[in-house]
């Protein structure tokens, strides 16, 4: 079962164990014990087509894990399908990932599932946006107005993910917290957080900058934060304090949601110190996101998203009533 937790800015938030979030409804044959068990993923090596049977069930997991928690990524899914606990695991390798990636997109087509449970920014398209009148500009940007969460807050914030994978997946915290989000793509290119940081350099704002990560925990991985972090640092005006903090994933979070692990690359010199790699998106993605809003709600002043909607409503029906007299004096 879920635990659920009070948030700092109201509601309660569920914070389920990785078990719960992956595997909804385990088979009668799983073993309940007092405290926690762990699970590793399935290394079972599938030498047979699946038959049709066991389709419909590989079907009925995906289909299940996505009702219960969505907008997922599919590496986030396949994750889910390597519990050892379902009825139909696959293995945790290159050909699995390649039949759940099959099934969701045989799952979308057919319409099982809605394609917005399926979160990827890998493809973005580029628009211009174009309006009737005047009338219509206003009635369309009211939608886009938000409150400044941040304007009583003692800090900014930001939140950076090592892939746009990992991206997907927390953008609509992001947007609803009001923190801007940086998909890095790896080792971040030079210009890219040096135009991060300009925006701030140039927002006259001199409260301390918190950051936010969330990249894989491997040789090349744990490098990837603290380049970004030397080189938002020296990009940064000087009287702007930084913060940093790798959110996930970390040491302790493997083994606390025993995250499936693979042995780190024999070739890779880097990071002597650690021996495995962790996968960002095989933290469940429901956990992954309570982490962070969890992270990003302790820095804003209690109840600020309540009042911001209040102010919110307020405003757009302002914009509302200024759009119909625009439209009045065609």
């Amino acid at each position: 079962m879920a635990r659920k937790t009070k948030g700092r800015n109201g509601g309660d938030r569920a914070t389920p164990k990785t078990s719960d979030t992956c595997n909804p409804t385990p088979p009668a044959s799983r073993v309940k014990v007092a405290k926690q068990t762990f699970y590793g993923a399935s290394t079972l090596k599938r030498r047979t087509r699946r038959t049709d049977a066991q389709v419909e069930q590989l079907d009925a997991q995906i289909i299940e894990v996505l009702k219960h928690d969505h907008p997922q990524s599919v590496r986030h899914i396949f994750y889910c399908m390597t519990d050892p606990r379902l009825p139909e695991p696959v293995e945790k390798s290159d050909r699995g990932y390649r039949h759940v990636q099959a099934r969701c997109v045989a799952l979308r087509r057919s319409g099982a599932i809605p394609y917005g449970y399926f979160a990827d920014l890998s493809r973005r398209g580029y628009f211009v946006n174009t309006f009737r009148d005047a009338s219509d500009f206003v009635t369309r940007m009211s939608g886009l107005y938000r409150a400044d969460l941040w304007r009583d807050a003692d800090v900014r914030c930001e939140v950076w993910a090592e892939s746009r994978s990992i991206a997907s997946v927390i953008l609509s915290d992001c947007e609803e917290v009001a923190v801007d989000l940086y998909p890095c793509g790896g080792f971040s290119s030079l210009s890219f957080v040096h135009e991060a940081a300009e925006s701030l350099n140039d927002s006259g704002d001199d409260r301390p900058l918190q950051v936010f990560y969330i990249g894989d925990y491997d040789a090349a991985g744990v490098l990837i934060d603290v380049s970004l972090q030397r080189e938002l640092r020296e990009h940064l005006r000087a009287d702007i304090e930084l913060r940093f903090e790798r959110i996930g994933i970390n040491a302790d979070q493997i083994e606390a949601f025993d995250l499936p692990m693979k042995p780190r690359k024999e070739s890779d010199r880097r990071s002597q110190h650690i021996d495995c790699s962790v996968e960002a998106e095989s933290m469940p993605a429901k956990i992954l996101r309570g982490i962070l809003r969890d992270k990003v709600e302790a820095l804003l002043p209690v109840n600020a998203l309540a009042v911001a909607k209040v102010a919110e409503d307020s405003e757009r029906g302002h914009l509302t009533r200024m759009a119909a007299i625009l439209g009045a004096k065609r």
